[in-house]
């Protein structure tokens, strides 16, 4: 259904004046910070990389900049489809019933992109930390496995809750657990409170949506009074209002983003403070003998554990790792045992293990988590100390991954991306595994734009100066089934083609994506090379159905070195250099300019100065190309012949 344009204009002035009044939050408030100001320009370009950095700088990407633009708008209409779905990825608003999300529609370049715009609207989530919040509510009425650990009784009724839960949301809880982490029951004080009132306060710190349907007359007025004083006495002074307040759907949605956000930073805290501060490193030969009791003042349930890399060279200085415990005394639950170092050990590093603390109710968001925990497995049984469970990844990755399934944050290094996507792959967290290959296609396509190469003519940088290895990013989407990895990788290898073309590691690469077709046929084509030819195309601007290279050699007579080049190309291009190093002798009309300047008293390098002065340019086989058209479509079919003649040396017709 078509808005019109009386109703739009309705709706943005009954906004304007909600705003004002202080009714409803901005959701596109002006920001006129410098930091805004280069996102905007970023997503006017199509520049992945520095969109990306500026979200994971915390950058408010539905603001709005001094002409009124969003970055989504920006985006959608200079039509960068990538950047379009990583600000949507990243929590960018679009709803069709705001002025600023129709204004969006509006505005998109093409189809495609209208298409995504409506498929976030209306199937997906806006709010990124829906997810957890979902799982934290689920809790309360989840028996398998059984994670609570504390009954709290009010009246008649009893709930098996959390204690980590309720000291992170509730400074009430937070007293009384820490003075007594051994507490497994604990009755609110007052005898007249109603269950209802409980169960209302108890969803709200669960992160549920409290509604404010409680019934009628004097009921309702019990179950408020109730509420109310359990507001005050949990420390939760937002709950009685997020109930007797009412509003429309956006507003609605906004104290609940809020509410969750809140929820979502008092669970950082807490994580922050007392799992990641109360991680431990031992030798690796003495993790397992490290002895934790139950009733420990964190109230972690199990132990992670994660080695650190044998061929590590030299040790991290400013490792953010606490010294290894060696408390003799249960003080807050610290663990016991065998974990001192030896300090004479200088002459070869000890490896060292990473043992963190953590809780089974937040442990299970992962597949892997939920099923070991339910099954018969050893994990799942009762022992007096915790449990130690070892996990295939590096102590920082598994950091990132404890991160994630207790905060939902997943902001992390472009070198460690690699490594959390296998780890999210092993522990079936598809919206982790997501984030990483996100990070790789954006964060490791540096500098280079993705509807376009800065220089598209094969001036590129050193691989040196490559954020990330391209041959461990595709291999990596081949084994874990990641599609965004492998377009990423043929684009990234497409745009600085002739760097690689002679890598002996590209055709290994090659030979690997051939051999990825089960019973392959001598026609069946080679997935990589196509989708290299495709972003080849498209780095030069050029397609094959309308390339028109035949015209444009019957209509480039006058270009300098064209037959020579094509001519030269058909007949093999290791014959332009090697054997006698003779090339063909071009037509008398093609004479090359460094003939002609010679003829005017230049020679050799002064010849060749005053050529590219001129404003010659060279192609990639060193002949002279009359301007950078010609140039570019020479390339094209250098670099596309170089494909061939690779295919053909690993025998393969594609």
């Amino acid at each position: 259904m078509v808005v019109k344009k009386h109703e739009l204009e309705a709706a943005l002035h009954e906004e304007h004046q909600a705003i004002r009044a202080g009714k409803l939050k901005e959701d596109n408030p002006l920001d006129l910070s410098e930091n805004f100001r280069v996102l905007c320009e970023a997503c006017r370009r199509g520049d992945l990389k520095v969109c990306q950095e500026k979200i994971m700088e915390g950058i408010n990407i539905n603001g709005r900049d001094r002409f009124d633009y969003t970055p989504l708008i920006l985006a959608s209409l200079c039509g960068h489809y990538e950047v379009v779905q990583l600000l949507l990825e990243s929590g960018a608003l679009c709803e069709r019933d705001t002025f600023q999300g129709e204004r969006c529609l509006y505005n998109a370049l093409n189809d495609r992109i209208r298409n995504l715009l409506l498929s976030y609207d209306y199937s997906k989530s806006t709010d990124p930390l829906q997810p957890l919040a979902a799982h934290i509510t689920s809790l309360l009425v989840r028996d398998t496995p059984n994670t609570s650990d504390i009954t709290i009784t009010a009246a008649d009724r009893s709930l098996q809750l959390h204690k980590f839960l309720l000291s992170a949301r509730s400074p009430y809880f937070s007293q009384k657990l820490s003075a007594a982490p051994e507490t497994k029951s604990m009755k609110l004080a007052s005898s007249q409170l109603p269950a209802e009132s409980l169960e209302i306060a108890i969803r709200y710190l669960y992160l549920s949506e409290v509604s404010a349907d409680l019934g009628s007359g004097e009921e309702e007025q019990i179950i408020l009074t109730g509420v109310d004083r359990l507001s005050k006495q949990l420390e939760m002074q937002r709950l009685f209002e997020s109930i007797i307040e009412g509003g429309d759907r956006r507003l609605a949605r906004q104290r609940r983003t809020e509410e969750l956000n809140r929820g979502r930073d008092q669970l950082d805290t807490w994580f922050r403070e007392n799992v990641l501060a109360h991680k431990i490193v031992v030798d690796s030969d003495k993790a397992n003998d490290v002895r934790w009791d139950r009733n420990n003042g964190i109230f972690a349930d199990v132990l992670l554990r994660a080695d650190e890399d044998v061929d590590e060279e030299e040790p991290q200085e400013n490792s953010s790792n606490p010294p290894t415990r060696t408390t003799a005394g249960p003080l807050n639950g610290i663990p016991i045992g065998p974990s001192a170092t030896n300090p004479s050990s200088n002459h070869r590093q000890t490896p060292k293990s990473v043992l963190f603390p953590a809780h089974r109710a937040m442990l299970i968001r992962s597949e892997f988590f939920l099923t070991m925990f339910s099954s018969a497995f050893r994990e799942a049984q009762a022992t007096p100390h915790l449990q130690i469970i070892p996990i295939d990844c590096s102590p920082a990755v598994l950091e990132i991954v404890l991160a994630f399934l207790y905060t939902e944050k997943a902001d992390f290094p472009l070198h460690l991306a690699i490594d959390v996507l296998f780890a999210a792959d092993l522990l079936f967290l598809d919206k982790l595994k997501s984030r990483a290959a996100q990070i790789i296609s954006t964060l490791g396509n540096g500098a280079l734009s993705v509807v376009e190469a800065e220089n598209p003519r094969g001036e590129t940088t050193s691989p040196d100066e490559d954020a990330i290895d391209v041959y461990d990013v595709i291999r990596a989407g081949w084994d874990l089934r990641v599609q965004r990895l492998e377009e990423f990788g043929a684009r990234f290898i497409a745009h600085r083609l002739e760097r690689y073309i002679d890598e002996p590691e590209f055709v290994e690469l090659v030979g690997e994506s051939a051999a990825r077709t089960q019973k392959r046929q001598d026609v069946d084509s080679v997935e990589l090379v196509d989708d290299i030819r495709y972003y080849l195309s498209e780095r030069f601007r050029l397609r094959f159905e309308d390339a028109g290279i035949e015209e444009m050699m019957e209509d480039d007579d006058d270009v300098p070195g064209w037959h020579d080049t094509i001519g030269n190309m058909e007949n093999g291009s290791e014959q332009q250099q090697g054997g006698n190093g003779n090339r063909a002798k071009p037509d008398a009309g093609d004479v090359a300019p460094t003939a002609e300047l010679e003829k005017l008293g230049l020679d050799g390098h002064d010849a060749e100065g005053a050529a590219m002065a001129a404003g010659m340019v060279r192609t990639l086989d060193g002949e002279i190309a009359g301007d950078e058209f010609a140039q570019d479509a020479i390339n094209y079919q250098i670099l596309l012949g170089k494909l061939d003649k690779l295919l053909e040396s690993l025998g393969l017709d594609a």
